[in-house]
C-alpha cells in the first residue's frame, strides 16, 4: 500500500445525515459505478466524478483543491433463480439490498498526486466507510417514491363512537344493503356494513359511501385489510382522503373485533394503486403482436423512471428532440466552469441530460439483462437517471418536490419558466446563451365589439402553450355491438367518443363568442362580441388537449380521439386580421362593464324558500350558470365556508365595478402553472371574486372560455395594453407539422403512465431535412420504433409542432 502527504494534512469527517453523497453518478454526466473506470467520490465534499477519458473527478479535484477520492466500481452479480422473482404487493422499497445485487470495489486515490491504492487507516477510513453506508441522493428521492405518507385527521382523533354492541359473525359475512361478501367497509361511529366503491376490477355498490351520506359519519375500516398489526385501510369521508387512526384497535374492539390473529384477506388500497399504475402502459408491439425494434444511438437514449417520474421524463425527451433545446445545452466540447456545487446548478444538469440524450454515449443495449435467464425478451437499455435535475425543477415547489405522479403538461410550464429565469445568470458564465423558450413565445389578440355602436377595443398578451378543450360526445353502442370486453362485471357497457379533429377544437378556441358586458361609451346592455386570433406564431406551439369533464363534481379525463392530419396544420385561417381603419375605438379611460346580474326567479325563490341567505342563492345562481335550484343548492353546499359566501353579489357595471374585480397577477401565475392560458385565469379569478379554488371549478365549468386580455380597470400610467397593437412583421405562412407528442393513459392526470412519441430519422439517429420521419417511442428507459395510432389519438394530451421553413 502507498501513501500519500494528503492523507495526513487534508480536514476530514464522514457524510452526516444531511450530507448529500453523490456516489452513484457523476454530477456532470452520466457515467456512473457502473462504468468500467468505476465513478471517483470525493471525501471533502462526497461529489461523485467520472474517471473515464472526460475525467471529470480530476477536473473537480483541480477546481475545489479537494484532492482525495475513493474510486467505486461496482459490477452485477449473475444470478440464477429457481423460482419466479417475488411479485411487488405493497408500496415498500424491495428488502433485497446492494451487496445482494453487486460486487463493489473500492480504491482509495489522490487525484492531484496522481497515486491510487493508498493507505486507509484512521480517520480516512472512517470516511470511506461513510460515504459507502450513506443513502445516496437518488436513493433518498426513490424511498420517497414508494412511500405513501399517511396522517391522521381531526376525525380519527376525535371519532365519537355510538352505544357499543356485539357484531355477529352473520352480519359481517354480507354488506347491510346488498349480498356482496367482499370490498366491506365498517363504519366505525355506528357499526354499520357496507361495501365499497367499485373500483379496479373490484364489486362494490356504493353502500358506505351513501351510509355516509345519510349519516354524516366520517370514518370506516376495510375488514379485509386488517392485520394482527394493527394495519388496516381507514378512509375519511369527511376528508376524502386515507388516513391514519392511532386508536385503530380501541375503536375496532368497541364492535367486538379483536385483530389478534387476524390474516388479511384483501388487497389495500395502497396496493390496489400500486397494480393500477403498474397496469398503466403503452404497447411494445405492433398491431400485429410483434414487438417493437429497440432504437439505439444519438437521440435514442431512454430515462429510468424514478418512481412515478415518467411525467417528467416525457417532456424532456420531447424538448430535447427539438434543435433550440439541442443547441442551447449540448456542447460537448465546451469546458463547464468551476462551480462549487455541480448538482445544484440547472445549467449544468440541463447540460448533462443534454450530453446523456444526445450523445449516443449511454445508448447501448443491457447486456447484463440480455443474459439473464428473467428477462427472455429483447434488451433494452438501463436508461439514465434524471435524479440530480428532477430535484433541482422540484426545490421549492408544493408538488414537483414529492414523488407523487404529477401533470406533464403543468411541469412543462414550469420547466420552461425555471429555464427563463436561469439564463440571466447564464449570461455571466457562459459563451453564447440564448433563451430556447423563446421558440415557444409567440401574442394573442382580443377584440371586443359592442353589438350597438360598434366601437372597439384591442387588447394582447403574451403566451407559451395553448390549452384548447376538446369536445366530449359519447356515443352509445348498440345492444347488439357490445362484447364481454366492453363491461366490466355488473357495470354499464362502456362508451365510445365521438372522435374530433384538432383543427375544431382550435377553430372553437377561436371563434366569436358574445360577453355580456355593458358598453362605456353607448350604455348599451345588449353585450358585445369577443374573439381572440394569433397575432404572432411561435417556432414551436405547444397545445394541450383537455379532455376533461366533471364526474360526481370530480375532473375525470376521457379518452376522446383527437385527431391531427399527417400534413400540415394550416393555422392562417386563426391569424388576426389588420385593424380596420374606419374602427371607431372606445375610449382609452373606460372598459366595458358587466351587466348587472339577473338571478333565475324561480330558482331564487326555491333557494330562499329552503332558508338560505339571499346573498348565498344569489351567488350560487351565479356561479353554477343561473341554471336551477338544485345545481345551485349543491354548490351552496361545497362552499359553506367561503369568506365571501354572505357578501352581496357586486359585479359592477363599467369602471365603477372595477376594483371589485382587480386579479392577483400571482393567482394567475398559480392558475398558469395548473395549465391555464393568462386571459382564462384572468377572467375566472375575476367570476369568482379572485378565490383561487371556485376559480379552478369555474373554469373546468367553462372549458370554452377564452379569457379577458386586460383589466377592466388600467392603473392610470399603463399607457397602451388596451390601444391597437403596433403592425406586426409576421407575414410568413403559419404552416406547422406535429413533432412530438406526450400521451397519458389514465382517468386522472395525476395517476397512470405518461410517454412520449418522437418525430425522427431513424435511419441516421437524427431528424431529416427532407421530413420523411417515423414515430420513435420514448416509454421511460425503453426507445422503440414505431407506435400505435390509436393510442397517438386516444392518449396524446400535449402536442409539439414546429413551424415550417424556420
Amino acid at each position: 500500500m502507498t501513501t500519500c502527504p494528503h492523507l495526513t494534512s487534508a480536514s476530514l469527517h464522514p457524510p452526516r445525515p444531511s450530507d448529500s453523497v453523490y456516489r452513484e453518478d457523476c454530477t456532470l454526466c452520466f457515467d456512473s459505478i457502473d462504468s468500467p473506470s468505476g465513478l471517483s467520490v470525493c471525501l471533502h465534499c462526497f461529489n461523485g466524478g467520472c474517471t473515464d477519458d472526460r475525467n471529470h473527478a480530476r477536473l473537480h479535484a483541480t477546481q475545489a483543491q479537494h484532492p482525495l477520492a475513493v474510486n467505486i466500481k461496482r459490477t452485477r452479480k449473475r444470478k440464477h433463480r429457481d423460482e419466479p422473482p417475488q411479485k411487488l404487493s405493497k408500496l415498500a422499497i424491495s428488502a433485497e439490498t446492494e451487496e445482494d445485487r453487486y460486487e463493489t470495489e473500492t480504491d482509495l486515490r489522490c487525484l492531484e498526486c496522481g497515486v491510487e491504492g493508498l493507505e486507509r487507516e484512521g480517520r480516512v477510513q472512517d470516511v470511506v466507510e461513510g460515504v459507502l453506508r450513506a443513502n445516496t441522493f437518488s436513493k433518498q428521492e426513490e424511498v420517497k417514491a414508494w412511500e405513501l405518507e399517511l396522517t391522521p385527521c381531526e376525525h380519527t382523533l376525535c371519532l365519537e363512537q355510538e352505544a357499543s354492541r356485539q357484531i355477529g359473525s352473520g352480519d359481517l359475512g354480507h354488506c347491510g344493503e346488498c349480498e356482496l361478501k367482499e370490498n366491506l367497509w365498517l363504519c366505525l361511529t355506528c357499526g354499520n356494513l357496507g361495501c365499497g366503491r367499485k373500483q379496479m376490477g373490484v364489486t362494490g355498490n356504493n353502500h358506505q359511501v351513501e351510509h355516509n351520506q345519510k349519516t354524516a359519519h366520517p370514518v370506516a375500516v376495510k375488514l379485509g385489510s386488517i392485520t394482527a398489526e394493527g394495519n388496516a385501510d381507514i378512509y375519511c369521508y369527511a376528508c376524502d382522503e386515507e388516513r391514519i387512526d392511532s386508536e385503530l384497535v380501541l375503536h375496532l374492539s368497541h364492535w367486538g373485533i379483536d385483530i389478534a390473529g387476524r390474516e388479511k384477506t384483501e388487497k389495500s388500497l395502497q396496493e390496489m394503486n400500486v397494480e393500477q399504475n403498474l397496469s398503466w402502459d403503452f404497447s411494445m408491439t405492433t398491431a400485429d403482436g410483434k414487438e417493437l425494434t429497440a432504437m439505439f444511438g444519438p437521440g435514442f437514449t431512454g430515462l429510468k423512471n424514478l418512481g412515478n417520474s415518467c411525467y417528467l421524463n416525457s417532456v424532456l425527451q420531447s424538448l430535447f428532440s427539438m434543435p433550440e433545446f439541442a443547441k442551447r445545452y449540448y456542447r460537448p466540447d465546451e469546458d463547464v466552469p468551476a462551480t462549487g456545487k455541480p448538482a445544484e446548478d440547472l445549467e449544468i444538469q440541463l447540460r448533462k441530460v443534454a450530453d446523456g440524450l444526445l450523445s449516443g454515449r449511454y445508448s447501448v443495449p443491457d447486456t447484463e439483462v440480455a443474459t439473464s435467464e428473467e428477462t427472455p425478451e429483447q434488451p433494452h437499455q438501463r436508461g439514465l437517471a434524471p435524479a440530480m435535475l428532477k430535484y433541482l425543477i422540484g426545490r421549492g415547489h408544493e408538488e414537483f418536490s414529492t414523488m407523487r405522479q404529477q401533470d406533464s403538461f403543468e411541469l412543462l410550464l414550469h420547466l420552461l419558466k425555471l429555464i427563463t429565469r436561469s439564463q440571466q445568470s447564464a449570461k455571466s458564465q457562459y459563451k453564447d446563451t440564448s433563451d430556447p423558450v423563446d421558440a415557444f413565445r409567440f401574442t394573442m389578440e382580443q377584440k371586443l365589439q359592442c353589438l350597438s355602436c360598434k366601437k372597439v377595443r384591442y387588447s394582447q398578451d403574451s403566451m407559451e402553450n395553448l390549452s384548447v378543450a376538446v369536445p366530449i360526445r359519447r356515443v352509445p353502442k348498440a345492444d347488439s355491438d357490445i362484447t364481454m370486453s366492453d363491461t366490466t362485471d355488473s357495470a354499464k357497457p362502456k362508451k365510445d367518443f365521438e372522435p374530433v379533429t384538432l383543427e375544431k377544437c382550435l377553430s372553437t378556441y377561436t371563434a366569436q363568442d358574445t360577453v355580456e358586458l355593458t358598453c362605456p361609451s353607448c350604455s348599451s346592455k345588449d353585450g358585445f362580441s369577443k374573439q381572440t386570433r394569433f397575432l404572432t406564431f411561435p417556432t414551436i406551439l405547444a397545445v394541450n388537449a383537455r379532455r376533461f369533464e366533471i364526474v360526481n363534481w370530480v375532473p375525470t379525463k376521457q379518452d376522446v380521439p383527437v385527431i391531427v392530419s399527417d400534413n400540415a396544420l394550416d393555422l392562417e385561417s386563426f391569424r388576426a386580421p389588420l385593424h380596420d381603419a374606419s374602427e371607431e375605438l372606445l375610449p382609452e379611460d373606460a372598459a366595458p362593464g358587466k351587466a348587472a346580474f339577473t338571478p333565475n326567479q324561480g330558482a331564487l325563490d326555491s333557494l330562499l324558500a329552503m332558508g338560505f341567505p339571499q346573498p348565498r342563492c344569489e351567488r350560487a345562481l351565479h356561479a353554477t350558470g343561473n341554471s336551477d335550484a338544485e345545481t345551485a343548492m349543491s354548490w351552496l353546499f361545497e362552499h359553506m365556508e367561503d369568506p365571501d359566501i354572505d357578501a352581496p353579489l357586486d359585479l359592477g357595471g363599467g369602471a365603477s365595478g372595477a376594483a371589485n374585480a382587480a386579479v392577483d397577477d400571482e393567482k394567475i401565475e398559480s392558475l398558469g402553472a395548473m395549465g391555464f392560458s393568462a386571459p382564462q385565469a384572468r377572467q375566472a379569478l375575476r367570476e369568482t371574486g379572485g378565490d383561487m379554488e371556485r376559480a379552478v371549478d369555474w373554469l373546468f365549468s367553462h372549458p370554452d372560455a377564452t379569457g379577458e386580455f386586460t383589466s377592466d380597470a388600467p392603473p392610470a400610467d399603463a399607457s397602451t395594453t388596451d390601444t391597437p397593437a403596433a403592425p406586426v412583421s409576421d407575414t410568413a405562412p403559419a404552416k406547422y407539422g406535429l413533432k412530438s407528442i406526450v400521451c397519458h393513459k389514465g382517468s386522472s392526470i395525476h395517476a397512470g403512465h405518461y410517454v412520449a412519441f418522437v418525430r425522427k430519422n431513424v435511419s441516421e439517429g437524427e431528424e431529416s431535412a427532407d421530413g420523411q420521419e417515423e414515430w420513435v417511442l420514448f416509454n421511460d428507459e425503453k426507445v422503440a420504433k414505431g407506435g400505435d395510432g390509436d393510442e397517438l389519438q386516444k392518449f396524446a394530451y400535449v402536442y409539439f409542432f414546429r413551424r415550417e421553413g424556420v
